[in-house]
């Protein structure tokens, strides 16, 4: 997705899949608490299998709980798989040296070696999407740690959503004469032709349909018994929920402001390039970011209630906010450009906030699944 009162750098190296970064404390406290519940004695051979971090070998081509993989999850995995390959070839021919779907006079051709290295990067965020979906279709996944699969797909899905959501937005805007066009705007900088965006994000959304009906079912499958855990977090975390929804109003009303209008903390040129496409972009980003601190809140002060729905608003929204708002910030750093449409100080300041309230969601998520900071309720 493109957005008119962002520096174009967002779209360089457009990220795709999973990073694998997390504290070690944390990793250690989610990995002991998504271990499936005891089992009883005469299934004890059963438990240790299905144990996290467990060496025993599931059937081969079997999923996470020993059944068969079935032809739909085959076809998924083989899709996803698929859906990497445009991207995967763009970005390699990019490192290598190729100009193919960058027009003349693009700061991508320059001569500066942070293009070379988001290239890189990306292209391997996308093929640890492919080692993601086998991890979640093989019997070796299951030797896999639970965090080792549960933050790259949380990045994953924070990465894609507003892809998936956004982009198909856009076309139909497009497909009913709204955005687009053009006529009347200032005139955009060369930067990549215009099939290379098509391609690209409708592989993302391919890529983004084909996971979810990977890692739902499998993460049905080994973690499902924490879906079942009722909702109502401590003290401190009920904090940390009120300051990720602060954060998401913080944001939301930002973008609600220059999506009606507002050009405070913007530049005339910023003003000038913002179009249907970036009115989409802010709309999509203000939602997601709203809804996983409403699932937040719903996990920190539900009494009792079934988490699956808040667990669910809580991953995907917070995850996109984070994700993204880390990635537009990496993205403002990009040298070259009109610098009257680099990222301004309110920008990165409404950016930053997205980034700290995902955070704040994933705080409140890792209360919720390691259950080490759930409220004492009475017996």
């Amino acid at each position: 997705m493109t957005r008119g009162h962002t520096n174009d750098a967002r779209t360089a190296g457009e990220p795709a899949g999973p990073t694998t970064a997390t504290p070690t404390g944390t990793a250690a406290s989610l990995a002991a608490a998504l271990a499936p519940a005891p089992a009883p004695a005469d299934k004890a051979t059963a438990a240790k299998a299905t144990a996290v971090g467990s060496t025993a070998v599931t059937p081969k081509g079997s999923t996470a709980a020993g059944a068969p993989l079935g032809t739909v999850r085959r076809v998924l995995r083989a899709t996803a798989i698929a859906a990497t390959f445009p991207y995967l070839a763009l970005k390699s021919a990019w490192v290598a040296g190729s100009h193919i779907g960058i027009p003349e006079g693009s700061v991508l051709r320059g001569s500066s070696l942070f293009w070379p290295v988001v290239n890189t990067m990306t292209l391997l965020m996308d093929a640890a999407l492919v080692v993601l979906v086998l991890a979640l279709t093989r019997p070796w996944g299951r030797r896999i740690p639970s965090w080792l699969l549960l933050v790259p797909g949380f990045v994953a899905s924070g990465l894609l959503t507003p892809i998936v959501t956004g982009f198909p937005a856009q076309l139909l805007m497009r497909a009913f004469g709204v955005g687009g066009d053009t006529a009347g705007q200032a005139p955009r900088e060369p930067f990549l032709d215009g099939w290379v965006f098509n391609v690209v994000y409708a592989g993302f959304s391919v890529q983004a349909f084909a996971l979810a009906g990977l890692f739902v079912p499998y993460a049905k499958e080994r973690w499902g018994h924490l879906w079942r855990r009722p909702t109502g977090l401590s003290a401190g975390l009920r904090t940390v929920a009120v300051a990720a929804a602060a954060g998401a109003l913080a944001f939301a009303g930002a973008e609600a402001y220059w999506t009606l209008g507002g050009t405070a903390g913007l530049t005339d040129a910023l003003v000038a390039a913002r179009d249907a496409d970036a009115v989409m972009v802010g709309i999509v980003q203000a939602l997601c970011t709203l809804m996983g601190a409403a699932g937040a809140l719903l996990l920190a002060f539900g009494r009792g209630a079934a988490g699956r729905i808040p667990l669910a608003a809580a991953w995907v929204g917070g995850a996109a906010a984070a994700s993204w708002g880390l990635w537009v910030s990496l993205a403002a750093l990009a040298p070259g450009g009109d610098p009257a449409k680099k990222i301004t100080w309110a920008l990165h300041l409404a950016y930053a906030g997205q980034m700290i309230t995902g955070l704040l969601v994933a705080v409140v998520l890792t209360g919720f699944l390691t259950g080490f900071l759930a409220a004492r309720r009475p017996a």
